[in-house]
């Protein structure tokens, strides 16, 4: 897909990832908070006939692209009318998992801290609920440098309905150069440093540790 693109589109840091992949393209570059302009700049260069790529993070479906440029296509009418193809990709969830083991074999809820466009009160129910439902708990965007009082409180809604030795594990830049992975428990889970690129995974009422491991059975008789 990308060697098929004459341009590739998406935020910097992602573009900076690909290396080789990018030689010989039109790279459009933005930053932080600018996700509908560069949406838009892709769709009008594909309305021009040009064989776009727009590199999401992950998996373009989970908190990527994909839906902002199927909305904007969606309003300018163009669904059916210009060809789109979404490529799977790994999301975090999936590649800290790995990372830790098997901590989501069974049910489990991912819920994003970042209140950007997501009011914060409607992710506090989201995840008490979560709780609540006895899910195994992924974390994206638990802190920033100016948004840290977030996790604090996903910690103290989570401590109210599952105990503090509930195994939890951290993994920064999964499956990127840089990964670093922690294991530990929901009551110490503020004691290790937390920001953007950090997963965070809490088990629910069977997920236990082995070692380096994070398990949760699925319910098969071993």
């Amino acid at each position: 897909m990308l060697r098929a693109a004459s341009v590739i589109v998406g935020y910097r840091t992602y573009l900076d990832l690909l290396g080789d992949l990018v030689r010989d393209k039109q790279v459009v570059r933005s930053g932080m908070r600018a996700e509908v302009d560069r949406c838009r700049e892709a769709v009008d260069m594909a309305r021009e006939g040009r064989a776009v790529a727009m590199v999401s993070g992950g998996d373009p479906g989970v908190y990527g692209m994909a839906g902002l440029v199927l909305e904007i296509m969606a309003r300018e009418n163009l669904l059916g009318r210009l060809p789109v193809e979404i490529v799977p990709g790994v999301t975090s969830a999936t590649a800290a998992a790995a990372c830790l083991g098997a901590p989501l074999s069974t049910d489990f809820a991912v819920i994003s801290l970042s209140d950007l466009l997501t009011p914060w009160d409607l992710i506090c129910r989201r995840l008490t609920a979560a709780v609540e439902a006895d899910f195994v708990l992924v974390l994206y965007n638990p802190a920033s440098r100016r948004r840290v009082e977030q996790i604090r409180e996903a910690q103290r809604i989570m401590l109210a309905g599952r105990p503090g030795a509930t195994p939890a594990g951290l993994v920064k830049n999964a499956a990127r150069p840089g990964q670093s992975v922690v294991l530990t428990d929901l009551a110490h889970l503020l004691e290790q440093e937390i920001d953007m690129f950090t997963t965070i995974v809490v088990g629910n009422s069977t997920t236990f540790r082995v070692r380096d491991c994070l398990v949760t059975p699925r319910g098969y008789p071993v």
